[in-house]
Order: structure tokens, then C-alpha cells, then sequence
């Protein structure tokens, strides 16, 4: 399967002979349209396509660009985001200190709501058959930061702000995209190799450079021709919002995130400020859809059972239709757990925060094409056991925006391949890296028997008693380079 995921590729053929192989076939325009011409224009208004867009107009080189955001969703429920503090979204990402940082040196950092934004400084991860065990804290105790947990609507928020802040954007949102093509010549310009981007509501925008940033199933990579290979994993990730008891976990100060591998997928507590979590629960898609019908109740003993009861139990558990808050209450009876290795007791899941998706992994062929660029979901998707999409999705976007700002620099022309390349050499391999490490993570632990599970406990216990590797991983997970002393 290894083979699936390819090495970077350098695409230089005729764009022209790709054309009945794409999404949209639709072509130019009347001679008379004055085209409205973009230097960027970015599908799709999430994290990375937000982050794109705010780092170049807060780049004083980039910044008299002509640049275009559009965005199938209504902008202005985004500008006016702002819920009552006693409820969280189900959809949060993990962001590292490197990304933080990047959102912080484009001014979007405070714009978001640093309220109901979380540091944690220390991970607990264990085996779920064996109980080997791996604990990640800097070294001095608190303090130092791992990564933030962080609503996805707190970012694109604060982005937003940012972004109408700089001003000099143009936005087309509550508008999809209906195709996208080649453009021909008007007003004495041949931009017959230009993508053109026809909207539902009538507008074209014609792109010097066209960045995909929407989604998995991108049209825009889908119009550049080119391919995104890899596999679904059989599996779906069940999210919520969950209340525990007392004030959290290590009060306000420490924070800890909690992972046990369970043979049919990684379940994970993340904090969120005060006493609340979000959870991430990977499992079979018909355990994934009898978590989503349980009551309130049932749900909470599950999440309770899933860090304290074995595998044997929570198979049984999955099996009967209710009643799941009486037998796991049962069950505890007769288990000795240590409070201090497991989260806090969930004790209430926030209603209607319950949902399942699927996972899979995927990673696009190259992220270039002539006046094409591919950034976030739309050039890979990982599984989310590591919480590194966002990440590598923000990774992405400072990437291209330095190979932008390299290009305006120079002279150069931003849209063109060869301007582009050190994007595409830079990002892919790194992604390519971590997307291997997640895969073969996932299929490791979900092996519940045999040979394999005593070697990779030994492997775990022999990490954790050394503290240069330890350092090294949670370094890499916080983004903050390769030092091991």
C-alpha cells in the first residue's frame, strides 16, 4: 500500500491537452466582458484559505496584490460568531506553538477569542490491550506549551477579522463555484491560460494564480488535472463536547490531553477552558452510528468506559442497544483504575454535539499546476490521531505565501510552475512524512492480539524511559524543530 503514496512530481505538459479530463470544459468569455483580473484568487474560506489571503495583505510585499476569497458558506455568520461561554463546537483543532506563531505574526492571533482558547503542557498516551504507557511533559513541569486547543470557528473568525482589518480583498461568498476554465484574449491581454472561475450568481474572476483550498474533494484540483491517491480507513471519527467533573483537569494551570489506542481506533479527551473537553473517538462505523443513538447517559458511561474499562468489556458494551449507564456503573465495581493516569469523570455531553465522519487519507500527486495551488484538505488529509491537519495545512499556506512573496521579490511571475516549485518540493515532502507516520500509527494499534502487541508495549515503555527521544517527538509535535538536547 506504500507505493499508494507517490514522491513529489514535476509536472510540465500542455495544459491544453488536459482539458477534456477536467471538471469544467466551459470556455472564455465575449470579447466585449472587461475580464475582472485577480493576481490570487482562493477557493474556499476555511482556516487555510483565510490564513492565505491575511498573510499576503499583511506582507508589505505582496500586499498590492489583487487578491479574491470565494466561499460557498455566508461570511458575515463567521464575522458574527460569538456564542455564550458555556458551550463549545464539536469541530476543534489541536494547533501547535509553530502555528500559533505564524497566526500571531500575521495579526490574526488576536483577533481570536483567547478565552475559549486552551494550552495543555502534557500528554498521556497508552496501549489499550497492554496498558504501556507513554507520557509526554516538558521538563521543569508546567509552563511550556505542547499545543492549544482551539474551536475551527474561533479561527476563521479571528482571520476574518483580520482580514477585513487590512482590507484591499475582494470577497465572493454565499456563491459556489459552477466551473472553472481557460480564459482567451480581451483588452489586448492573452490570458487564454489563465483559469477562469464561473460562479453560480453570474460573476467570472480570471486568476493569475487560482489556490485550492476547498476541501477533499477540490474542483479546483480536480480542474488542474491532477490526481489525489490513498485509501479509506473503514473507520469513522465520533466528535462532542463533553463536561467533567470539578474544574478540570489539573486546575488552571496544567492542562493534560489523554489518548488510549483501543484496537478499533485511538479515543482522545482534549481540554478545552474550564471544566469542558472535546473528544475524538475513532471506531467502526456501525459503532460510530450506535454511539451517535444512545442517550445522554448511555454516551457519558461509554466515553467513561472507553478509558477504564478492557477491550473485552467495551466490546460487549457496543453490542447491547441501551443501557450502558447502569452496566459500565456495575462494572467499575470490580476494576481498580488509577485517577491520575485516566481524564477526569465525564459527567455531561453538550446536546446535539454528537457526530460521526468518516476517515481517510489521501494526498494529491503534486500541490502545482500551471497557475494552480493546492493548500490544506484539498492537498491531503491525514487521520486524525496525531491532530496534525490543520497544522499541516497552515504549514502549507506560510510555505506558499514565502514562495509568493519570493517571486513578487524578483520579478517573477506568481503563477507559473517553475515559480511554484519550491512550494511544492517544500510541503510535500514534509506532509508526505507525517502522513506515513499517522498510517502506519493506526494500522499498528489496531491490531488487539498476537506478537505484534508485546512488541510495540516494549517499544512504547522503552520511549518513555528516554527522556532525548521523548524530547525529540514532543518537539516535533509542537513544530518546534529537531534539537534532541
Amino acid at each position: 500500500m506504500e507505493s499508494v503514496i507517490r514522491r513529489p512530481v514535476t509536472r510540465f505538459v500542455c495544459r491544453r491537452c488536459h482539458i477534456q479530463a477536467r471538471r469544467s470544459y466551459r470556455r472564455g468569455f465575449a470579447s466585449s466582458a472587461r475580464p475582472d483580473v485577480y493576481d490570487v484568487v482562493c477557493v474556499g474560506g476555511g482556516p487555510a484559505g483565510l490564513s492565505l489571503l491575511t498573510a499576503l495583505r499583511a506582507n508589505p510585499i505582496t500586499a498590492g496584490l489583487r487578491v479574491a476569497l470565494i466561499e460557498a458558506q455566508d461570511l458575515s455568520k463567521t464575522r458574527q460568531w460569538n456564542p455564550p461561554p458555556d458551550r463549545y463546537s464539536n469541530r476543534c483543532s489541536s494547533l501547535t506553538p509553530k502555528s500559533s506563531r505564524f497566526l500571531e505574526d500575521i495579526g490574526a492571533w488576536h483577533h481570536m477569542k483567547r478565552e475559549r482558547v486552551q494550552p495543555y503542557h502534557e500528554m498521556q498516551v497508552w496501549d489499550g490491550v497492554s496498558g504501556s504507557r507513554i507520557e509526554f511533559d516538558w521538563d521543569g513541569g508546567a509552563g511550556q506549551t505542547i499545543a492549544y486547543m482551539i474551536e475551527n470557528l474561533n479561527i476563521t473568525s479571528g482571520l476574518l477579522g483580520r482580514l477585513d482589518q487590512l482590507g484591499g480583498f475582494a470577497a465572493f461568498d454565499n456563491t459556489r463555484v459552477e466551473s472553472i476554465s481557460f480564459g482567451e484574449k480581451a483588452d489586448g491581454l492573452d490570458m487564454s491560460e489563465w483559469p477562469v472561475v464561473q460562479l453560480a450568481n453570474g460573476q467570472r474572476l480570471w486568476a493569475r494564480l487560482l489556490v485550492g483550498a476547498d476541501g477533499a474533494n477540490s474542483p479546483v484540483r480536480s480542474f488542474a488535472g491532477i490526481e489525489s491517491r490513498g485509501w479509506d480507513y473503514g473507520r469513522h471519527g465520533v466528535v462532542a463536547t463533553l463536561q467533567l467533573e470539578g474544574e478540570g483537569w489539573g486546575g488552571d494551570h496544567t492542562k493534560i490531553a489523554y489518548q488510549r489506542f483501543l484496537p478499533s481506533g485511538p479515543v482522545a479527551v482534549l481540554p478545552l477552558p474550564g471544566n469542558y473537553s472535546s473528544l475524538v473517538w475513532s471506531t467502526t462505523p456501525d459503532r460510530a452510528a450506535r454511539l451517535k443513538s444512545l442517550s445522554s447517559q448511555d454516551f457519558v458511561a461509554m466515553v467513561n468506559a472507553a478509558f477504564r474499562l478492557s477491550p473485552v468489556d467495551l466490546e460487549y458494551l457496543h453490542s447491547v442497544g441501551s443501557g450502558q449507564e447502569e452496566e459500565v456503573a456495575w462494572r467499575l465495581q470490580h476494576v481498580s483504575v488509577q485517577p491520575q493516569n485516566i481524564p477526569q469523570t465525564v459527567v455531561g455531553v453538550q446536546e446535539g454535539s454528537v457526530a460521526p465522519f468518516p476517515l481517510k487519507m489521501r494526498h494529491a500527486d503534486t500541490y502545482i499546476g500551471e497557475r494552480v495551488a493546492l493548500v490544506g484538505d484539498a492537498a491531503h488529509t491525514i487521520h486524525p490521531l496525531a491532530g496534525q491537519g490543520l497544522n499541516q495545512g497552515q504549514g502549507d499556506v506560510e510555505s506558499l505565501v514565502k514562495t509568493i512573496e519570493y517571486a513578487v521579490n524578483h520579478g517573477q511571475d506568481i503563477g507559473t510552475q517553475m515559480s511554484l516549485e519550491s512550494y511544492n518540493a517544500e510541503r510535500y515532502a514534509a506532509n508526505h512524512a507525517v502522513l506515513g507516520v499517522c498510517d502506519k500509527l493506526h494500522k499498528l494499534y489496531s491490531v488487539g492480539s498476537g506478537p505484534l502487541v508485546s512488541l510495540r508495549s516494549l517499544g512504547l515503555d522503552a520511549v518513555n524511559a528516554m527522556k532525548p527521544v521523548k524530547k525529540f517527538l514532543m518537539n516535533q509535535a509542537a513544530g518546534n524543530g529537531v534539537k534532541l538536547f
